[in-house]
């Protein structure tokens, strides 16, 4: 088997409320299903990476799977080059903060928030030298 290209797919009961968090954050709508109206599925991508945000609806009714979103196993990791001013901006827009910015390991600096469904998104730098 080769693999071709990956994503990541977060299930959600709001589905636009997602997308526009991503969006604060420059990933830019690639995808969407259907292409009017309210929305079961949506891709947004920043680089290359691509996040797929899904309604548990369409999870239950188009692959008859039953998530379980009581728990995160997911953790988002997004690099930037300005941890601080990210996660301020972030939390000053309403995201929860899960863990102020601080220096982690030898050379990184790290932060994490809340998406709006709860999904741990972990903020890191190398610091300028």
């Amino acid at each position: 088997m080769t693999i071709q290209n990956a994503q990541i797919n977060l299930l959600t009961q709001e589905v636009e409320r997602l997308v526009e968090f991503y969006q604060r954050l420059g990933f830019r709508e690639s995808f969407r299903l259907p292409s009017s109206g309210k929305p079961s599925h949506v891709e947004v991508t920043l680089n290359h990476f691509t996040i797929g945000i899904s309604s548990v609806a369409a999870a239950i009714e188009d692959h008859g799977i039953h998530p379980n979103l009581g728990g995160r196993p997911v953790v988002l990791v997004l690099w930037t080059d300005d941890t601080d001013g990210d996660y301020a901006r972030l939390v000053a827009q309403g995201a929860p903060s899960l863990h102020a910015p601080r220096d982690f390991l030898a050379d990184l600096r790290t932060a994490w928030v809340a998406d709006p469904d709860g999904n741990p998104v972990n903020l890191v730098q190398r610091p300028r030298k």
